[in-house]
């Protein structure tokens, strides 16, 4: 328990008069300045404490948000941008299927260019995560985010968590393109064949699949970005994720429902 003032001088011992008041004086405001360093010094707010809040933070952001979105989604998909997607989709595949297989070959375009902008996206994810698996490797790089990340944690666990979910992000958001480019050259064997031995249900659930993946893709490279802003610090973590839940609200979502005269609005994204 800390000793008060008046105590402390009591058992200094000196008397009331002369120079014992000015010595008795310097000594209380020596206590005093003490005290209260001591006491600021508890106070402190550690760097590694805006990692253990911030970062948990602007993650919940961003899952809450997905979430959110999935419910959508999956419960009234005729408001968000996806689900109206979809019966695009399903009309294009209703479309498709009047025409003869000599006719269909601007259908296997579109497809093809389906196809060669997710190979090409995860191309760049593993590109990315091979120059990020030489950026570990190099000393000089973590040299340098410790005299640019400003607040946040800098030990090397941190620093390896921080490079671990980065480089998972990249894997992960590889590995959706690569289904999403499968799905959409399947759709192009099912269109180039679509007779009565194809049904137009079989192509229109591909399609939409590859479109899901897609998205997911697209997705965890958004995370990906929260997590490259956090090499910087959990405050630009935290700011970008909030922006990115701002911007995706206002893509994703519409008030609005948006219905098609060739499609119900009950269940657009169900398969």
């Amino acid at each position: 328990m800390a000793v008060e003032p008046e105590e402390k001088l009591r058992a200094i011992g000196f008397e009331t008069s002369g120079s014992a008041n000015f010595i008795r004086h310097c000594n209380t405001v020596l206590y005093l300045w003490e005290l209260q360093k001591r006491r600021g010094k508890n106070m402190i707010f550690h760097k590694k404490d805006l990692d253990l809040v911030l970062v948990p933070g602007g993650l919940a952001i961003m899952f809450a948000y997905h979430l959110f979105y999935l419910y959508r989604y999956r419960h009234a998909p005729e408001t968000t941008v996806m689900g109206v997607e979809n019966v695009d989709k399903r009309a294009w595949v209703e479309g498709i299927s009047k025409l003869t297989l000599d006719k269909r070959t601007f259908a296997t375009n579109v497809i093809a260019s389906s196809v060669t902008a997710a190979t090409f996206l995860a191309s760049v994810c593993l590109t990315l995560s091979s120059l990020l698996g030489a950026w570990i490797a190099n000393s000089t790089v973590d040299n340098l985010f410790r005299q640019l990340g400003g607040l946040g944690e800098l030990d090397p666990s941190t620093t390896a968590i921080k490079y671990m979910s980065l480089l998972a992000c990249f894997v992960l958001a590889f590995s959706f393109f690569l289904q999403s480019a499968r799905h959409f050259i399947h759709a192009n064997y099912l269109i180039t064949t679509l007779e009565d031995s194809i049904s137009k249900e079989d192509v229109k659930v591909v399609i939409i699949r590859g479109g899901e993946f897609w998205s997911l893709g697209l997705r965890v490279i958004y995370f990906g970005l929260a997590f490259l802003l956090w090499f910087f610090g959990p405050v630009p973590m935290l700011a970008s994720s909030t922006i990115l839940v701002m911007i995706l609200y206002h893509h994703d979502i519409r008030s609005i429902p948006l219905a098609r005269p060739h499609q119900p609005k009950a269940r657009l994204g169900a398969q």
